[in-house]
């Protein structure tokens, strides 16, 4: 099994001018140690309540990510996720690709619909109803495969046509870096997934009911939850004749590690990620309040990261 690192917040103590450092530090550490994967997530103000301020520092995604792809050498990195509207879909096929090739084959593209119309409206990107964006994100998708496969014939959608979507350097990973929607929608989102993409991601809480009830509550329901969005992700595969196994099955949430009472243990968390495992989940991604302190991140890597890669 996997195991991966969200970073989501940047308030580090010194920033905005250690950021960079911060940064790297943790970008590296991640590398050395082998985690599997490194993500940020794809806004422009932070979500507010315990990630932060809308206000608190967030850097954009991609930007980041060629950062980090410079400063690392086998870790895979991606947003999770990328929200369609932000990019015009041609324009974030080239960007993908090209941190693919500038990452040696390292990129994954996160997508999804979009949710925080707050930072949208207020960076003056529209911000269309819930169906109409399900609408182009179909339509991103299939840009993107579109031109993922050197098609270079003009694409005529409702929403979005290319005259020639040509994509030159292709990405290096074969057939394509994998895609990745994360949504829990369904009817629309988990029918794209199983049309379209190479992962999901659903969500499973916070272990720490400090960083709010509903959170909370999502962790302690995580493992029934979880079971149901891939059955009806698994009953969307058979309308596509897709066999499910073809889908990383991925999961994020927020973790505390510690040695002491205050947090989550290392055997409480392989515990967890052991039931995970036996529910059919692939990749766990998580992220760590106060990363930047490392502390917590060196337990994860230390005491926990080898046991979950020898999780069959």
């Amino acid at each position: 099994m996997k195991l991966g690192l969200q970073i989501i917040r940047f308030d580090w103590a010194g920033s905005p001018q250690n950021i960079g450092s911060q940064l790297s530090q943790i970008a590296q550490f991640a590398d050395q140690a082998n985690f599997d994967s490194l993500w940020v997530m794809d806004h422009f103000f932070q979500m507010g309540g315990a990630s932060g301020e809308p206000s608190a520092p967030m850097m954009e995604g991609y930007t980041t990510l060629a950062y980090l792809a410079a400063l690392t050498q086998q870790i895979k990195i991606g947003t999770l996720v990328t929200g369609y509207l932000y990019r015009y879909p041609g324009i974030l096929a080239k960007t993908i690709s090209t941190l693919d090739v500038l990452s040696k084959g390292r990129a994954y593209l996160g997508i999804g619909a979009a949710w925080y119309k707050e930072e949208a409206v207020g960076l003056g990107v529209p911000f269309p109803p819930i169906a109409t964006r399900f609408e182009q994100l179909e339509e991103t998708l299939q840009v993107i495969q579109h031109m993922w496969r050197d098609d270079l014939s003009p694409f005529e959608g409702q929403h979005y046509q290319l005259a020639n979507p040509m994509n030159h350097p292709q990405p290096l990973q074969t057939p394509h870096p994998p895609i990745l929607i994360g949504s829990e929608g369904e009817k629309k989102g988990l029918r794209l997934v199983a049309q379209y993409a190479n992962a999901c991601n659903f969500y499973f809480g916070v272990t720490d009911p400090a960083w709010g009830e509903w959170h909370y509550e999502r962790y302690q329901n995580s493992l029934p939850h979880l079971k149901h969005k891939w059955a009806v992700l698994t009953d969307h595969c058979a309308q596509f004749d897709r066999d499910p196994s073809d889908i990383e099955f991925t999961v994020l949430g927020t973790i505390k590690p510690t040695r002491n009472s205050q947090g989550d243990s290392a055997q409480k968390l392989l515990d967890y990620f052991g039931t995970l495992r036996e529910i059919g989940v692939d990749h766990i991604i998580v992220n760590i309040p106060e990363v930047e302190k490392m502390n917590s991140l060196e337990i994860l890597a230390t005491d926990v990261l080898p046991a979950v890669h020898a999780m069959a």
